[in-house]
């Protein structure tokens, strides 16, 4: 008889580990002091180190800054003479160039492409960020390079984009928003962190409490399972992994369902990144950009 087994899922890495350890001793001291280190950390971008196709990505862009806050929000340009604008916008600990192959692609069908790095992401300024400050950067450059044809957008950007939404044209309709690896709950993200770092009920409550109280508005009301349908596009996109290993894929389906009129697309096989330089994929959005 033949039996089959279950591969045994990978160690934790030892930092998981000490994390954890250390928030179990800062909640059991002080509540508090265990939701400063927690919001600290959920606010503070990793600075990844730059990979070699990074560079060659931007060699071809346009290195621009536009003012925001204190700093600048650092955004990048290809092929300046494109008959429409699309805008690209990234996800968590992401960056601009991570845009690359999808970049390329655009170009090659004609289109002037933007992309920005993030508050506290890539050359920006910052050190934290949230959603609405993020929200609020893709504002700034969308004013600086309009009117927008299009925005491409991924993850955190994509929730980013449509769960405040962001204005695009003045206030007019976008004509066409593409959203890749988008979370459907804002409060399950908030869910998923505490769980990944066994922190306690009470301080994953201050942590949306106090997100809450700093934007004046609920944690769901920026989940795209509530608002979705509310984005100002003529049309809208989505597509997400069945296996994607960062946001479920019943996320996705939550969205679809809320939203008449969503494309809704399921893709086998990428996950949560490798949807951004799948060629297929890069080739369906070209092909809905174009779409009348």
């Amino acid at each position: 008889m033949t039996t089959t087994t279950t591969p045994a899922p990978p160690p934790e890495p030892p930092e998981l580990k000490l994390l954890r350890l250390k928030f179990r001793l800062l909640a059991t001291v002080s509540t508090t002091l265990a939701f400063q280190s927690a919001w600290r950390l959920f606010t503070t971008p990793r600075r990844l180190p730059v990979k070699p196709w990074e560079t060659a990505a931007l060699a071809e862009a346009r290195w621009f800054e536009v003012p925001f806050g204190k700093g600048v929000v650092v955004a990048y340009e290809w092929n300046p003479t494109g008959h429409r604008t699309v805008l690209l916008v990234h996800g968590w600990e992401h960056r601009a160039s991570f845009w690359g192959t999808m970049a390329q692609g655009l170009v090659a069908a004609g289109y002037r492409v933007v992309a920005l790095d993030g508050p506290a992401h890539g050359a920006s300024s910052g050190r934290r960020t949230t959603l609405p400050a993020f929200g609020a950067a893709i504002q700034a450059v969308a004013d600086e390079v309009g009117p927008i044809w299009a925005v491409v957008a991924h993850s955190f950007g994509a929730a980013a984009t449509a769960g405040l939404p962001v204005q695009f044209n003045g206030g007019q309709l976008l004509p066409r928003l593409v959203l890749l690896s988008v979370p459907g709950s804002t409060p399950a993200v908030f869910r998923r962190f505490a769980e990944l770092l066994h922190l306690p009920n009470k301080v994953l409550a201050r942590m949306t409490q106090f997100a809450e109280a700093r934007h004046g508005r609920s944690a769901e009301s920026f989940s795209l399972t509530q608002v979705g349908y509310q984005v100002p596009a003529e049309r809208a996109l989505l597509l997400h992994d069945r296996a994607d290993e960062t946001i479920p894929f019943s996320e996705a389906q939550a969205i679809a369902h809320s939203w008449p009129g969503l494309d809704f697309r399921p893709t086998t096989g990428l996950g949560h990144n490798r949807i951004m330089r799948d060629p297929e994929i890069i080739g369906q959005v070209v092909e809905f950009l174009e779409e009348q």
